[in-house]
């Protein structure tokens, strides 16, 4: 059984790689025709668009990586199926369970690829190409962060803080301070032109006017620097140049803090959060899920077939995520509920069309 574990094995690695790099391949070409379009704009040129298709890779390579493994898997298993090599495989007394576990076993390493491209390589790599692009299309600012027409809001405690744009290095720009007292009366609005973190929750804000409000007047004062402490980091900035769905876990976990302590919504950023945890199981549902598939119409329909209905597959399942996690935000259903049930649902249609294969 571990000759036929080993064969079953290397066939399924080889048909997924070489699926994945298919895939890599034409998605990559589609990026670069993407942003062909802004070629010419300010400085950004064919260099500048490659250099961004080059560093969007390793998100693709993170989103692609079921849909590889479903599409490979089910092309070397329905080899195997035309070949009557698993028929034989099966007359020898080789059980589904076994040859189930032959192809899981490819799987886990595939999966923890998965996170770890997801956790470490993506994250990094968007944001540096998001800040690439924003450089090379000669926006004056610099600016990559910018999440309403009056800049970034952010609350905390009793003081409602307004950024107006966040450039690439994470210098903020355009920075207002409005602070509250306990009967909800506006006390103070400090502003300044900039501002850089300093660590350990400190910025250093530059060029700071004060405005202090009493009971009937008002007093004006400027500062060249003024030292504000706030539990907003760099890393909660991050998510206005890069999706959720492409952060680093420990990013998603210090806006779910962040917002959590401050009374906010944070369920866009909790489902981000879990479909994360969950993603790379993905890989091991999609093999499951061509292992039955691949069985179906052993006399007809060619390999070309197959591959179109994995094709199919995984888009289903991509859209299905995609779709569960934007009701999950838009219903206030619970995170976990909304990024696992597409991953149930999915490995429920696998054993189910396996259980109709083994009952014929």
């Amino acid at each position: 059984m571990r000759t036929l574990t080993r064969y079953i094995g290397r066939e399924v690695v080889l048909s997924t790689l070489l699926v994945f790099v298919g895939l890599i391949g034409l998605f990559t070409f589609f990026d670069l025709i993407n942003e062909m379009r802004d070629v010419g704009r300010g400085s950004y040129t064919l260099t500048s668009a490659l250099l961004f298709v080059a560093l969007h890779v390793p998100s693709r390579v993170y989103e692609l990586f079921p849909v590889a493994a479903l599409i490979g898997t089910l092309f070397a298993v329905s080899q195997l199926v035309a070949n009557s090599e698993f028929t034989v495989m099966r007359a020898s007394g080789a059980s589904i369970v076994q040859i189930g576990w032959a192809v899981i076993r490819v799987g886990i390493p595939l999966a923890i690829a998965t996170f770890l491209a997801g956790e470490f390589v993506a994250p990094p790599a968007e944001r540096l190409a998001q800040n690439v692009r924003a450089a090379a299309m000669g926006n004056a600012t610099g600016v990559v962060a910018q999440q309403f027409e009056s800049g970034f809001w952010f609350k905390q405690d009793m003081t409602f803080v307004n950024i107006r744009a966040v450039l690439a290095d994470m210098t903020l720009v355009g920075v207002r301070i409005y602070e509250f007292d306990r009967d909800l009366r506006l006390s103070a609005v400090r502003s300044a032109e900039s501002g850089r973190f300093a660590g350990e929750g400190r910025w250093d804000l530059k060029q700071v006017q004060v405005t202090e409000f009493g009971r009937d007047s008002a007093t004006v004062s400027a500062a060249p620097s003024w030292t504000w402490n706030s539990v907003l980091q760099p890393s909660i900035l991050t998510v206005y140049q890069v999706a959720p769905e492409r952060l680093a876990l420990s990013t998603l976990y210090d806006n779910i803090r962040v917002l959590g302590t401050n009374a906010q919504k944070t369920s866009r950023f909790e489902i981000a959060f879990w479909s994360k945890v969950l993603y790379p199981v993905a890989v091991l549902v999609m093999m499951l899920l061509a292992l039955p598939f691949a069985q179906f119409q052993r006399r007809t329909g060619g390999v070309g077939f197959r591959i179109f209905a994995g094709t199919m597959l995984g888009l289903s399942f991509w859209l299905t995520e995609r779709m569960f996690s934007y009701l999950g935000v838009l219903n206030d259903w619970a995170p976990l509920f909304a990024a696992a049930f597409p991953l149930v649902a999915f490995t429920a249609v696998a054993f189910a069309i396996q259980h109709y294969i083994e009952r014929r």
